[in-house]
Protein backbone atom coordinates (compact mmCIF):
# COMPACT_ATOMS: atom_id res chain seq x y z
CA UNK A 1 0.00 0.00 0.00
CA UNK A 2 1.22 3.26 -0.65
CA UNK A 3 2.13 5.44 2.21
CA UNK A 4 3.37 8.40 0.94
CA UNK A 5 0.60 11.43 0.73
CA UNK A 6 0.08 14.63 -0.96
CA UNK A 7 1.30 17.23 1.91
CA UNK A 8 4.32 14.84 2.13
CA UNK A 9 5.37 15.28 -1.94
CA UNK A 10 4.69 19.13 -1.64
CA UNK A 11 7.25 19.25 1.35
CA UNK A 12 9.66 17.63 -0.50
CA UNK A 13 9.52 19.27 -3.90
CA UNK A 14 12.39 21.80 -4.69
CA UNK A 15 12.11 25.38 -4.62
CA UNK A 16 12.31 25.43 -8.23
CA UNK A 17 11.30 22.73 -10.72
CA UNK A 18 13.31 23.58 -14.21
CA UNK A 19 10.81 21.65 -16.22
CA UNK A 20 8.06 24.02 -15.32
CA UNK A 21 10.03 26.72 -15.46
CA UNK A 22 10.90 26.12 -19.10
CA UNK A 23 7.53 24.79 -19.80
CA UNK A 24 6.40 28.37 -18.41
CA UNK A 25 8.79 30.17 -20.24
CA UNK A 26 7.98 28.36 -23.69
CA UNK A 27 4.28 29.15 -22.99
CA UNK A 28 4.94 33.16 -23.38
CA UNK A 29 6.97 33.04 -26.03
CA UNK A 30 4.59 35.60 -27.57
CA UNK A 31 6.00 37.85 -24.76
CA UNK A 32 10.06 36.94 -25.68
CA UNK A 33 9.22 37.31 -29.31
CA UNK A 34 7.45 40.56 -28.62
CA UNK A 35 10.32 42.12 -27.39
CA UNK A 36 12.89 40.40 -29.80
CA UNK A 37 10.94 41.83 -32.67
CA UNK A 38 10.44 45.48 -30.77
CA UNK A 39 14.38 44.99 -30.33
CA UNK A 40 15.03 44.22 -33.84
CA UNK A 41 12.58 47.39 -34.56
CA UNK A 42 14.57 49.40 -32.39
CA UNK A 43 18.15 48.92 -33.48
CA UNK A 44 16.73 49.38 -37.02
CA UNK A 45 15.18 52.58 -36.32
CA UNK A 46 18.13 53.80 -34.25
CA UNK A 47 20.62 53.09 -36.97
CA UNK A 48 18.28 55.38 -39.34
CA UNK A 49 17.45 58.05 -37.11
CA UNK A 50 20.70 58.29 -34.87
CA UNK A 51 23.20 57.63 -37.82
CA UNK A 52 26.55 57.92 -36.55
CA UNK A 53 28.99 61.02 -36.62
CA UNK A 54 31.61 61.33 -39.42
CA UNK A 55 34.63 59.82 -38.36
CA UNK A 56 38.22 59.59 -39.25
CA UNK A 57 40.94 57.14 -37.99
CA UNK A 58 44.62 57.36 -38.54
CA UNK A 59 47.57 55.33 -36.86
CA UNK A 60 50.94 56.44 -35.46
CA UNK A 61 54.15 54.52 -34.59
CA UNK A 62 55.24 55.05 -31.67
CA UNK A 63 58.71 54.37 -30.78
CA UNK A 64 59.53 53.67 -27.11
CA UNK A 65 63.51 53.68 -25.68
CA UNK A 66 62.47 51.12 -22.58
CA UNK A 67 60.77 48.86 -25.33
CA UNK A 68 61.24 45.17 -24.77
CA UNK A 69 59.97 42.19 -26.51
CA UNK A 70 58.00 40.93 -23.49
CA UNK A 71 56.17 44.31 -22.87
CA UNK A 72 52.99 43.64 -21.90
CA UNK A 73 51.43 46.48 -24.03
CA UNK A 74 51.72 48.93 -20.50
CA UNK A 75 53.67 51.56 -22.84
CA UNK A 76 50.95 51.89 -26.01
CA UNK A 77 48.62 52.04 -23.40
CA UNK A 78 50.20 55.01 -21.85
CA UNK A 79 50.39 56.67 -24.41
CA UNK A 80 46.69 56.34 -25.29
CA UNK A 81 46.25 57.81 -22.15
CA UNK A 82 48.89 60.89 -22.45
CA UNK A 83 46.34 61.24 -25.69
CA UNK A 84 43.55 62.11 -23.49
CA UNK A 85 44.85 64.60 -21.91
CA UNK A 86 44.32 68.35 -22.21
CA UNK A 87 47.25 69.57 -23.21
CA UNK A 88 47.40 67.76 -26.15
CA UNK A 89 43.87 68.52 -27.05
CA UNK A 90 44.62 72.21 -26.67
CA UNK A 91 47.69 71.94 -28.92
CA UNK A 92 45.48 70.31 -31.53
CA UNK A 93 42.72 72.81 -30.92
CA UNK A 94 45.52 75.49 -31.74
CA UNK A 95 46.64 74.55 -34.82
CA UNK A 96 42.97 74.08 -36.01
CA UNK A 97 42.68 77.56 -34.80
CA UNK A 98 39.29 76.40 -32.95
CA UNK A 99 37.56 78.11 -29.97
CA UNK A 100 36.38 74.69 -29.02
CA UNK A 101 36.99 73.89 -25.33
CA UNK A 102 39.69 71.14 -24.97
CA UNK A 103 37.49 69.26 -22.45
CA UNK A 104 34.86 68.83 -24.75
CA UNK A 105 36.86 67.64 -28.03
CA UNK A 106 38.57 64.94 -25.37
CA UNK A 107 35.14 63.73 -25.68
CA UNK A 108 34.98 63.30 -29.06
CA UNK A 109 38.30 61.07 -30.10
CA UNK A 110 39.74 58.38 -28.58
CA UNK A 111 43.08 56.14 -29.11
CA UNK A 112 43.76 52.52 -28.43
CA UNK A 113 46.67 50.34 -29.04
CA UNK A 114 46.44 47.59 -31.96
CA UNK A 115 50.15 46.68 -31.01
CA UNK A 116 53.30 47.93 -28.36
CA UNK A 117 54.11 50.35 -30.68
CA UNK A 118 50.76 50.82 -33.06
CA UNK A 119 48.41 53.40 -31.61
CA UNK A 120 44.77 54.19 -33.46
CA UNK A 121 43.23 57.57 -33.18
CA UNK A 122 39.54 58.02 -34.01
CA UNK A 123 38.38 61.35 -34.23
CA UNK A 124 34.33 62.99 -34.53
CA UNK A 125 33.85 65.49 -36.62
CA UNK A 126 30.61 67.50 -38.32
CA UNK A 127 31.72 66.14 -41.55
CA UNK A 128 34.24 63.72 -43.57
CA UNK A 129 36.57 66.63 -44.01
CA UNK A 130 36.74 68.32 -40.42
CA UNK A 131 36.93 64.72 -38.72
CA UNK A 132 40.02 64.34 -40.98
CA UNK A 133 41.25 67.90 -40.69
CA UNK A 134 40.94 67.05 -36.73
CA UNK A 135 42.85 63.55 -37.00
CA UNK A 136 45.64 65.02 -38.62
CA UNK A 137 45.99 68.00 -36.21
CA UNK A 138 45.69 65.74 -33.06
CA UNK A 139 48.05 63.04 -34.71
CA UNK A 140 50.81 65.77 -35.45
CA UNK A 141 50.33 66.46 -31.36
CA UNK A 142 50.63 63.38 -30.20
CA UNK A 143 53.61 63.11 -32.48
CA UNK A 144 55.16 66.55 -30.98
CA UNK A 145 54.58 66.28 -27.90
CA UNK A 146 56.17 62.88 -27.91
CA UNK A 147 59.31 64.01 -29.88
CA UNK A 148 59.20 66.72 -27.49
CA UNK A 149 59.28 64.06 -24.46
CA UNK A 150 61.81 61.83 -25.62
CA UNK A 151 63.99 65.15 -26.37
CA UNK A 152 63.50 66.10 -22.99
CA UNK A 153 64.54 62.95 -21.75
CA UNK A 154 67.40 62.39 -23.23
CA UNK A 155 68.97 66.23 -22.77
CA UNK A 156 67.91 65.44 -19.33
CA UNK A 157 70.35 62.15 -19.15
CA UNK A 158 72.97 63.69 -20.85
CA UNK A 159 73.22 66.87 -18.50
CA UNK A 160 73.06 64.20 -15.62
CA UNK A 161 76.35 62.63 -17.16
CA UNK A 162 78.33 65.64 -17.74
CA UNK A 163 77.64 66.99 -14.52
CA UNK A 164 78.65 63.99 -12.80
CA UNK A 165 82.32 63.75 -15.53
CA UNK A 166 82.37 67.35 -14.01
CA UNK A 167 82.72 66.37 -10.61
CA UNK A 168 85.10 64.27 -11.30
CA UNK A 169 86.84 66.32 -13.56
CA UNK A 170 87.21 68.83 -10.92
CA UNK A 171 88.08 65.58 -8.34
CA UNK A 172 90.84 64.79 -10.74
CA UNK A 173 92.31 67.97 -10.81
CA UNK A 174 93.52 67.87 -6.93
CA UNK A 175 94.67 65.05 -7.47
CA UNK A 176 97.05 66.01 -10.35
CA UNK A 177 97.80 68.79 -7.93
CA UNK A 178 98.49 66.83 -4.84
CA UNK A 179 100.68 64.54 -6.99
CA UNK A 180 102.51 67.91 -8.56
CA UNK A 181 102.81 68.52 -5.40
CA UNK A 182 104.43 65.74 -3.12
CA UNK A 183 107.51 64.56 -6.11
CA UNK A 184 110.18 66.01 -4.42
CA UNK A 185 109.25 64.39 -1.07
CA UNK A 186 111.09 60.75 -0.49
CA UNK A 187 110.75 58.07 2.15
CA UNK A 188 108.52 55.11 2.32
CA UNK A 189 105.22 56.98 3.61
CA UNK A 190 105.98 59.41 0.69
CA UNK A 191 105.92 56.56 -2.10
CA UNK A 192 102.82 54.91 -0.77
CA UNK A 193 101.02 58.00 -0.55
CA UNK A 194 102.35 59.22 -4.22
CA UNK A 195 101.41 55.51 -5.64
CA UNK A 196 97.39 55.95 -4.29
CA UNK A 197 97.08 59.48 -5.51
CA UNK A 198 98.51 57.43 -9.32
CA UNK A 199 95.61 55.07 -8.55
CA UNK A 200 92.75 57.51 -7.88
CA UNK A 201 93.99 59.64 -10.56
CA UNK A 202 93.54 56.19 -13.23
CA UNK A 203 90.49 55.25 -11.85
CA UNK A 204 88.92 59.41 -12.26
CA UNK A 205 90.38 59.71 -15.40
CA UNK A 206 88.62 56.23 -16.60
CA UNK A 207 85.10 57.49 -14.96
CA UNK A 208 85.29 60.51 -16.29
CA UNK A 209 85.83 59.01 -20.19
CA UNK A 210 82.96 57.01 -19.27
CA UNK A 211 80.57 59.65 -18.41
CA UNK A 212 81.48 61.11 -21.37
CA UNK A 213 80.55 58.29 -23.58
CA UNK A 214 77.23 57.44 -21.50
CA UNK A 215 76.20 61.56 -22.66
CA UNK A 216 77.19 60.56 -25.83
CA UNK A 217 75.03 58.01 -26.68
CA UNK A 218 71.80 59.21 -24.89
CA UNK A 219 71.98 61.70 -27.52
CA UNK A 220 73.24 59.57 -29.97
CA UNK A 221 69.84 57.30 -29.47
CA UNK A 222 67.39 60.25 -29.94
CA UNK A 223 67.25 60.86 -33.43
CA UNK A 224 66.22 57.20 -33.73
CA UNK A 225 63.51 57.46 -31.30
CA UNK A 226 62.13 60.82 -33.01
CA UNK A 227 62.06 59.37 -36.44
CA UNK A 228 60.57 56.27 -35.46
CA UNK A 229 57.65 57.72 -34.42
CA UNK A 230 55.67 59.27 -37.26
CA UNK A 231 52.69 58.53 -38.78
CA UNK A 232 51.94 55.11 -40.62
CA UNK A 233 48.71 55.66 -41.69
CA UNK A 234 47.39 59.11 -43.19
CA UNK A 235 43.95 60.23 -41.99
CA UNK A 236 40.96 59.03 -43.52
CA UNK A 237 37.05 58.94 -43.66
CA UNK A 238 35.41 56.13 -42.16
CA UNK A 239 33.41 55.46 -44.72
CA UNK A 240 29.45 54.59 -43.36
CA UNK A 241 27.00 52.15 -44.99
CA UNK A 242 22.96 52.62 -43.93
CA UNK A 243 22.43 48.98 -44.89
CA UNK A 244 25.07 47.54 -42.51
CA UNK A 245 24.16 49.25 -39.64
CA UNK A 246 20.94 49.11 -39.71
CA UNK A 247 21.87 45.24 -40.18
CA UNK A 248 24.04 45.48 -37.35
CA UNK A 249 21.97 47.60 -35.16
CA UNK A 250 19.13 45.48 -35.51
CA UNK A 251 20.59 42.20 -35.05
CA UNK A 252 21.92 43.42 -31.80
CA UNK A 253 18.43 45.09 -30.76
CA UNK A 254 17.26 41.60 -31.56
CA UNK A 255 19.46 39.39 -29.09
CA UNK A 256 18.77 42.17 -26.15
CA UNK A 257 15.50 42.15 -26.77
CA UNK A 258 15.47 38.15 -26.68
CA UNK A 259 17.18 38.11 -23.65
CA UNK A 260 15.94 40.61 -21.74
CA UNK A 261 12.02 38.91 -23.00
CA UNK A 262 13.84 35.46 -21.64
CA UNK A 263 14.61 36.89 -18.37
CA UNK A 264 11.35 38.80 -18.04
CA UNK A 265 9.54 35.25 -18.85
CA UNK A 266 11.04 33.76 -16.31
CA UNK A 267 11.22 36.17 -13.49
CA UNK A 268 7.42 36.27 -14.45
CA UNK A 269 6.92 32.68 -14.39
CA UNK A 270 8.84 32.41 -10.61
CA UNK A 271 7.14 34.82 -9.29
CA UNK A 272 3.48 34.13 -10.40
CA UNK A 273 3.83 30.58 -9.48
CA UNK A 274 1.17 29.59 -11.73
CA UNK A 275 0.98 25.54 -12.27
CA UNK A 276 1.21 24.57 -15.94
CA UNK A 277 1.91 20.73 -15.62
CA UNK A 278 -0.59 18.20 -15.52
CA UNK A 279 0.84 16.56 -12.61
CA UNK A 280 1.47 20.32 -10.55
CA UNK A 281 -2.62 21.01 -11.24
CA UNK A 282 -3.80 17.37 -10.55
CA UNK A 283 -1.71 17.83 -7.32
CA UNK A 284 -2.70 21.47 -6.50
CA UNK A 285 -6.55 20.68 -6.86
CA UNK A 286 -6.18 17.05 -5.45
CA UNK A 287 -8.40 15.77 -8.56
CA UNK A 288 -6.55 14.00 -11.54
CA UNK A 289 -6.54 15.67 -15.09
CA UNK A 290 -9.64 13.72 -17.50
CA UNK A 291 -9.11 14.96 -20.27
CA UNK A 292 -7.42 17.56 -22.79
CA UNK A 293 -8.54 20.59 -25.19
CA UNK A 294 -6.17 22.93 -26.95
CA UNK A 295 -7.00 26.40 -26.68
CA UNK A 296 -6.39 27.28 -29.73
CA UNK A 297 -7.37 25.57 -33.34
CA UNK A 298 -4.72 25.60 -36.11
CA UNK A 299 -3.80 24.13 -39.72
CA UNK A 300 -7.06 21.65 -41.16
CA UNK A 301 -5.61 18.30 -39.40
CA UNK A 302 -5.38 20.15 -36.07
CA UNK A 303 -8.81 21.04 -36.32
CA UNK A 304 -9.67 17.58 -37.24
CA UNK A 305 -7.92 16.48 -34.08
CA UNK A 306 -9.51 19.02 -31.61
CA UNK A 307 -13.05 17.89 -33.27
CA UNK A 308 -12.41 14.34 -32.14
CA UNK A 309 -11.32 15.28 -28.69
CA UNK A 310 -14.81 17.44 -28.31
CA UNK A 311 -16.61 14.42 -28.97
CA UNK A 312 -14.44 12.32 -27.15
CA UNK A 313 -14.85 14.33 -23.92
CA UNK A 314 -18.27 14.99 -24.81
CA UNK A 315 -18.85 11.05 -24.96
CA UNK A 316 -17.02 10.78 -21.46
CA UNK A 317 -18.76 13.10 -19.80
CA UNK A 318 -22.32 12.20 -20.80
CA UNK A 319 -21.84 8.79 -20.11
CA UNK A 320 -20.56 10.09 -16.03
CA UNK A 321 -23.76 12.53 -15.79
CA UNK A 322 -26.06 9.58 -16.85
CA UNK A 323 -24.89 7.56 -14.45
CA UNK A 324 -25.01 9.97 -11.73
CA UNK A 325 -28.09 10.38 -9.42
CA UNK A 326 -26.77 13.95 -8.01
CA UNK A 327 -26.60 16.99 -10.57
CA UNK A 328 -23.32 17.63 -12.04
CA UNK A 329 -22.24 20.77 -12.84
CA UNK A 330 -19.30 21.98 -15.13
CA UNK A 331 -16.64 25.18 -13.16
CA UNK A 332 -14.40 27.44 -15.12
CA UNK A 333 -11.20 29.04 -13.92
CA UNK A 334 -9.79 30.85 -16.65
CA UNK A 335 -11.93 29.50 -19.88
CA UNK A 336 -15.30 30.52 -19.67
CA UNK A 337 -15.50 30.55 -23.19
CA UNK A 338 -14.41 27.16 -23.83
CA UNK A 339 -16.47 25.77 -20.78
CA UNK A 340 -19.72 26.95 -22.76
CA UNK A 341 -18.88 25.16 -25.88
CA UNK A 342 -18.40 21.81 -23.77
CA UNK A 343 -21.36 22.47 -21.82
CA UNK A 344 -23.71 23.22 -24.79
CA UNK A 345 -21.98 20.15 -26.64
CA UNK A 346 -22.82 17.92 -23.32
CA UNK A 347 -26.54 18.96 -23.27
CA UNK A 348 -27.13 18.59 -27.19
CA UNK A 349 -25.74 14.90 -26.16
CA UNK A 350 -28.17 14.59 -23.07
CA UNK A 351 -30.83 15.83 -24.80
CA UNK A 352 -31.42 12.74 -26.98
CA UNK A 353 -32.76 10.96 -24.23
CA UNK A 354 -34.82 13.56 -22.34
CA UNK A 355 -35.24 17.53 -21.83
CA UNK A 356 -32.57 19.46 -20.33
CA UNK A 357 -31.57 22.80 -19.07
CA UNK A 358 -28.50 24.27 -18.57
CA UNK A 359 -28.05 26.76 -15.89
CA UNK A 360 -26.32 29.47 -16.33
CA UNK A 361 -23.80 30.60 -13.65
CA UNK A 362 -21.26 32.22 -15.75
CA UNK A 363 -20.15 35.51 -14.58
CA UNK A 364 -19.71 36.71 -18.00
CA UNK A 365 -22.47 36.52 -21.18
CA UNK A 366 -20.71 33.50 -23.08
CA UNK A 367 -23.98 31.30 -22.28
CA UNK A 368 -26.44 34.53 -21.95
CA UNK A 369 -26.18 35.93 -25.10
CA UNK A 370 -26.26 32.23 -26.95
CA UNK A 371 -28.56 32.41 -29.94
CA UNK A 372 -30.05 28.84 -29.66
CA UNK A 373 -30.39 26.70 -32.82
CA UNK A 374 -33.51 24.30 -33.47
CA UNK A 375 -32.93 21.35 -30.83
CA UNK A 376 -30.74 23.43 -28.62
CA UNK A 377 -31.11 23.06 -24.64
CA UNK A 378 -32.67 25.90 -23.08
CA UNK A 379 -30.77 28.08 -20.74
CA UNK A 380 -31.36 29.63 -17.86
CA UNK A 381 -30.03 32.34 -15.48
CA UNK A 382 -29.11 30.92 -12.13
CA UNK A 383 -31.81 32.75 -10.12
CA UNK A 384 -34.38 30.67 -12.32
CA UNK A 385 -32.41 27.38 -11.60
CA UNK A 386 -35.49 26.34 -8.27
CA UNK A 387 -38.25 26.98 -11.17
CA UNK A 388 -36.71 23.98 -13.16
CA UNK A 389 -38.78 21.28 -12.84
CA UNK A 390 -37.40 17.73 -11.74
CA UNK A 391 -38.03 15.64 -14.31
CA UNK A 392 -35.93 17.71 -16.73
CA UNK A 393 -31.73 17.06 -16.50
CA UNK A 394 -30.03 19.82 -15.05
CA UNK A 395 -26.16 20.56 -16.08
CA UNK A 396 -24.76 24.05 -13.76
CA UNK A 397 -22.19 25.94 -15.12
CA UNK A 398 -20.31 28.29 -13.38
CA UNK A 399 -16.93 29.64 -12.28
CA UNK A 400 -14.38 29.01 -9.53
CA UNK A 401 -12.75 32.62 -10.28
CA UNK A 402 -11.85 35.05 -7.76
CA UNK A 403 -15.08 36.81 -6.64
CA UNK A 404 -16.93 33.58 -6.94
CA UNK A 405 -19.70 33.46 -4.79
CA UNK A 406 -19.10 29.85 -3.30
CA UNK A 407 -21.87 28.95 -1.49
CA UNK A 408 -24.28 29.51 -4.48
CA UNK A 409 -21.86 26.44 -6.76
CA UNK A 410 -23.84 23.69 -4.89
CA UNK A 411 -26.99 24.36 -6.22
CA UNK A 412 -24.74 24.13 -9.47
CA UNK A 413 -24.17 20.45 -8.64
CA UNK A 414 -23.14 18.63 -5.86
CA UNK A 415 -20.82 17.01 -8.11
CA UNK A 416 -18.54 18.89 -10.78
CA UNK A 417 -16.11 18.76 -13.44
CA UNK A 418 -13.28 21.42 -12.95
CA UNK A 419 -12.04 22.98 -16.49
CA UNK A 420 -9.13 24.67 -15.78
CA UNK A 421 -6.66 26.88 -18.06
CA UNK A 422 -3.12 25.76 -18.08
CA UNK A 423 -1.06 28.51 -15.94
CA UNK A 424 -4.16 30.45 -15.67
CA UNK A 425 -4.53 30.09 -11.52
CA UNK A 426 -1.85 30.39 -9.10
CA UNK A 427 -0.36 27.72 -6.56
CA UNK A 428 -2.61 29.24 -3.62
CA UNK A 429 -5.62 29.66 -5.71
CA UNK A 430 -5.87 26.18 -6.94
CA UNK A 431 -5.38 25.35 -3.44
CA UNK A 432 -8.35 27.96 -2.27
CA UNK A 433 -11.04 26.29 -5.00
CA UNK A 434 -9.96 22.44 -4.04
CA UNK A 435 -10.60 23.78 0.07
CA UNK A 436 -13.77 25.72 -1.19
CA UNK A 437 -15.12 22.56 -3.05
CA UNK A 438 -14.39 20.47 -0.63
CA UNK A 439 -16.30 22.61 2.65
CA UNK A 440 -19.57 22.81 0.57
CA UNK A 441 -19.36 19.12 -0.25
CA UNK A 442 -18.82 19.24 -3.94
CA UNK A 443 -17.14 16.23 -5.16
CA UNK A 444 -14.82 17.06 -8.07
CA UNK A 445 -15.09 14.02 -10.97
CA UNK A 446 -12.09 15.38 -12.30
CA UNK A 447 -10.39 17.85 -14.36
CA UNK A 448 -10.50 19.40 -17.72
CA UNK A 449 -7.12 20.64 -18.82
CA UNK A 450 -7.29 23.60 -21.46
CA UNK A 451 -4.75 24.77 -23.55
CA UNK A 452 -1.83 21.95 -22.54
CA UNK A 453 1.51 22.25 -23.51
CA UNK A 454 1.41 20.06 -26.35
CA UNK A 455 5.38 18.89 -24.34
CA UNK A 456 4.32 18.14 -21.53
CA UNK A 457 4.94 14.14 -20.46
CA UNK A 458 3.64 14.31 -17.02
CA UNK A 459 1.19 11.94 -15.41
CA UNK A 460 -1.55 14.34 -14.70
CA UNK A 461 -3.33 10.79 -12.74
CA UNK A 462 -3.32 11.64 -8.78
CA UNK A 463 -1.75 7.62 -7.77
CA UNK A 464 -0.84 8.83 -3.99
CA UNK A 465 -4.08 7.77 -2.63
CA UNK A 466 -7.00 5.84 -3.33
CA UNK A 467 -9.44 9.01 -2.45
CA UNK A 468 -7.59 11.22 -5.05
CA UNK A 469 -7.27 8.50 -7.97
CA UNK A 470 -10.10 8.37 -10.35
CA UNK A 471 -9.80 4.24 -9.39
CA UNK A 472 -10.45 5.26 -5.85
CA UNK A 473 -13.28 7.59 -5.77
CA UNK A 474 -15.70 4.63 -4.20
CA UNK A 475 -13.53 2.44 -2.71
CA UNK A 476 -10.53 2.52 0.06
CA UNK A 477 -8.54 0.34 1.91
CA UNK A 478 -9.16 -0.54 5.13
CA UNK A 479 -7.23 -2.11 8.22
CA UNK A 480 -5.89 -6.60 7.74
CA UNK A 481 -7.66 -8.78 8.71
CA UNK A 482 -6.64 -11.63 10.36
CA UNK A 483 -5.29 -13.54 7.37
CA UNK A 484 -2.82 -10.68 6.75
CA UNK A 485 -4.71 -9.19 3.46
CA UNK A 486 -6.08 -6.21 2.65
CA UNK A 487 -10.64 -5.68 2.40
CA UNK A 488 -11.92 -2.94 0.80
CA UNK A 489 -14.82 -1.08 1.72
CA UNK A 490 -17.35 0.83 -0.16
CA UNK A 491 -17.64 4.55 0.11
CA UNK A 492 -19.65 7.01 -1.13
CA UNK A 493 -18.43 9.82 -3.96
CA UNK A 494 -17.03 12.86 -1.50
CA UNK A 495 -14.60 15.83 -2.03
CA UNK A 496 -11.21 15.18 -2.96
CA UNK A 497 -9.38 15.78 0.44
CA UNK A 498 -6.87 19.38 0.33
CA UNK A 499 -3.18 18.71 1.69
CA UNK A 500 -2.24 19.63 4.92
CA UNK A 501 -0.23 22.54 3.61
CA UNK A 502 -3.41 24.23 2.40
CA UNK A 503 -5.50 23.49 6.08
CA UNK A 504 -2.26 26.03 7.24
CA UNK A 505 -2.41 28.34 4.20
CA UNK A 506 -5.96 28.83 5.56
Amino acid sequence: MTTSTTSESSASAPLLDLQSLVVAVRRRRRLWFSMALLGLLAGAAMAVLLPPPPTAVTKVLVAHQEDQPNDPGTLIRTDAALLQTTQIADQALRSLKSPEKPEDFMGEYAGVGLTNNLLQITVTGDSDTHAVARAKALADAFVADHVRRIREAANAEAKALLDQRDRLQGELAQVNKAIGDGAPQSGPKASADLESLFARRAELTSRISDFGQRAAEARIGTPQLIAGTQIVDAPRAVPHSLPRTAATDAAIGLVLGLVLGLAVAAVGAVVADRPVLRREIAANLGASVVAELPRRSGRLGRRRRIRAARERLTTSLARTVRSSAEPVSLLELGCARSTSVIALDLARALAAEGPVVVVDGLPGPQLARHRPKPGDPSVVGGDRAAAVPHEERRLGVGSVAPGTAWTDLQYLGTRTVLVVRAGHGSVAWLHTVARQLADQRIAVIGVVLIDPDPRDRTDGTLWDGLHTALRGHSERPARQNGTGRHRTERLPMRAARVPDSDQEAR
